[in-house]
């Protein structure tokens, strides 16, 4: 499911917090690795051997990160994202992203060309060490699947 892939690599909504406060009272401010352990994939997924997003804004007026994930065959991606958190924003020629707070929780949309969507729902710990993001994801096709995403603050 190609728009797994790159939701992935866009931060899987990791970089994705707006709200009210200053970007240095956001639970999403910060770098996040990915856990691989507690992730659950979407069967047939390939396993990235590793994903670190780093947030470096997350406020009313703006969204900034940047992901770093390397793929089973050691290609190294990095992928930098900036949006106004009210509105999709474009990333490279086939997906959109559009994100919105709701009480403790960021809601994010990923829709790629094909009618492919991925959509989750990311939550920080009350610690602020964990970060969980739940999904779901469609090929367009008929075909979906949910899964999981663990990350743990760097």
């Amino acid at each position: 499911m190609g728009i797994r892939s790159t939701a992935l690599v866009m931060g899987v909504c990791a970089a994705l917090a707006a709200g009210a406060a200053h970007a240095e009272d956001s639970p999403f401010v910060g770098r996040w690795h990915w856990n691989r352990a507690q992730s659950i994939l979407p069967p047939g997924e390939p396993v990235p051997k590793d994903v670190v997003s780093e947030i470096s804004r997350a406020d009313s007026q703006s969204i900034s990160w940047s992901v770093t994930i390397v793929t089973p065959d050691d290609v190294r991606h990095v992928v930098e994202f900036q949006a106004d958190p009210a509105a999709a924003a474009q990333h490279g020629a086939n997906t959109t992203a559009s994100a919105r707070m709701a009480d403790e929780a960021l809601q994010a949309t990923f829709n790629g060309a094909a009618g492919q969507s991925d959509t989750q729902t990311c939550t920080v710990s009350a610690d602020r060490t964990q970060m969980t993001c739940k999904g779901f994801v469609s090929d367009g096709q008929g075909h979906s699947a949910s899964y999981v995403d663990v990350y743990d603050r760097m």
